[in-house]
Formats: C-alpha cells, structure tokens, sequence
C-alpha cells in the first residue's frame, strides 16, 4: 500500500515559490527522506500533506485518506515533529508529554518514560527553561510514544548533539522495523545515505530525482581528484572534448589540486591528464552528497 501519494501537488504564496506539482509515492513501512537545503519547499510540503495550509493546486492521500477531506482520519494516526517546536508556556515537561498523550486519548506513560530516559530528558523541568535540543527532544517523546502508523519527521536533529542524533535514529530505526513509516526531511546527506532506503531530492519547490537511496547512489559518475598545477588543469579539462561531462571543478585550499564529477569514458580522460602529466590522481565513487550538489547547482 502507498502510505504517501501525491499528484501535481502545488502551493503557492502569490509570487513566492512553494512547491509545484509534486509527484511522490511513498511505500508502507519505508524510511524514506526527503532532502534540500533550507528554502526548498520541505517544510512547505509536510504542512500541505498535514493539512496545516491548504494547497493550490493538485491533489494528496495519506493512508488513503484526502489530505483535505480526511484530514481528522489522518492526523490521529500520525506522529508529527516539525522543525520549529513551541509548547504552552509554564508546562512542566511530563505535563506537555501528558497532555499530549490525552488529545489521542492513549495511555503511552511506560513508552513515554522509556523514551525520556533514553533521550536524557528531565520531565520535571518547565518547558521555558530548556535548551533547543531539549526542546527538540520533547517533541520527539510526543511524536513518537503513541507508536503512530506514520512519523513525519521536519528537520529533527537540529539543536541534538552527535550522541543525541545517535540515539534518535536508533529509535527510529526500532520504530520502522515495528511497522511504522519514517518520512524525515534534512538538508544533511549523510543522514540519508546512512539510514533512509529511499529518498527524493527538491530544488525550488520541484522533485528532481527520486528513487531507492542505492539506485540514486548509482549514477555512473566518478569522483575525479587531480594534483598539480590546478589554473593549468582546470582550463585544460574545460576546452576538452570531455568537458561536457564534468560538473563544477573544485580547486584544493593550495590550488594545486581539482575535483570534479566524470560521466564520461575513462580512457579518454586518462588520455587528455597523461598530457598535463598530473603528480597524483584518484578515482572514487562519489557520496550522494556529491551526487546531490551536482545535480542542485546544475
């Protein structure tokens, strides 16, 4: 079953850019994520899909319901932590958690505690006096100890630290593996590379590749990093008959190195460096981060 659909989804704020016809399908029991860097319409499409705005144009199901129609349906039966989290002020932590416990009118006390002490979080302090991260980290507790059928996940490591983010994922992961659909958003590649199956790339409000994470991983292009004298290097590969397949050139911190993504044969580009007679030369897989930037600044 598609947990995610989305057809021509679109929002639009007069001029401003938010999302334009998004097509995304999203399989039961995925870990999916969704990546770009800040502005690209990741927030814009998880409020759309919440039913938090209403959108332009197009059209969406969650669990088969109308993001419109049947937004109740699917609000009780999701798990939601958006990028930025407020809460009541003067609320002690365990009474936020509670609180929010009772508006799905579940008892999630044990899971709840659970999950605090995993994340190193004091329930007994009041809401107004927590760092960014352990404000984060109660958003976590809410969105997650109802054990929802979907998690729709907004930038959540921002404010945790490294052992946080450690954590975090793990619960997710325990979380997936029980049946539950992980949508996160992030502008850090690594966090998709490492825990997500599938994953789709947005460029100003538009889907640009989406695929399983392996698929998007394997595009044919080559890590190319060169040393010598890089001025002399980057004008010879730029006049080249291969210059059609090399992304953006990046010049080492001393200029005497380049780097650039390669999709063409290799022995034509073996040929063209054996003229400039480089000192060293490395070829390697690219990360999806590479990947990912080369196909956003194109």
């Amino acid at each position: 079953m598609n947990i995610i659909e989305t057809k021509g989804l679109t929002k639009t704020y007069g001029k401003s850019r938010g999302i334009n016809d998004l097509n995304l399908i999203i399989e039961e029991g995925d870990f999916f994520g969704f990546i770009g860097p800040n502005g690209a319409g990741k927030s814009t499409t998880i409020r759309t899909l919440l039913g938090l705005i209403s959108p332009t144009g197009g059209s969406a199901k969650i669990m088969g319901c109308d993001i419109v129609k049947e937004n109740r349906q699917i609000l009780s039966r999701v798990g939601y932590l958006p990028s930025e989290i407020n809460f009541y002020s003067k609320m002690k932590v365990k009474d936020v958690i509670r609180y929010s416990a009772s508006l799905r009118k579940a008892d999630c006390h044990t899971k709840a505690m659970s999950l605090c002490e995993r994340l190193g979080l004091d329930i007994t302090k009041n809401v107004d006096e927590l760092s960014l991260g352990n404000r984060k980290k109660v958003g976590i507790v809410c969105a997650v100890q109802h054990s929802p059928q979907l998690l729709i996940l907004d930038e959540p490591t921002s404010g945790l630290d490294p052992l946080m983010q450690h954590e975090f994922f793990n619960i997710l992961t325990e979380e997936n593996k029980n049946g539950a659909t992980i949508f996160f958003s992030s502008h850090i590649l690594s966090e998709v590379q490492n825990y997500c199956r599938t994953a789709a790339f947005i460029k100003d409000g538009r889907i640009i590749m989406s695929d399983s994470v392996d698929k998007l991983e394997e595009t044919g292009a080559k890590k190319v990093s060169v040393t010598g004298n890089a001025p002399e290097l980057e004008a010879a590969l730029k006049e080249s008959a291969v210059a059609k397949y090399i992304s953006d050139l990046q010049s080492g911190d001393k200029g005497e190195s380049v780097a650039f993504l390669y999709n063409g044969k290799i022995p034509a580009l073996l040929e063209l460096l054996a003229e400039m007679k480089p000192k060293d030369l490395t070829i390697t897989e690219p990360s999806l981060e590479e990947i990912f930037m080369n196909y956003y600044e194109s």
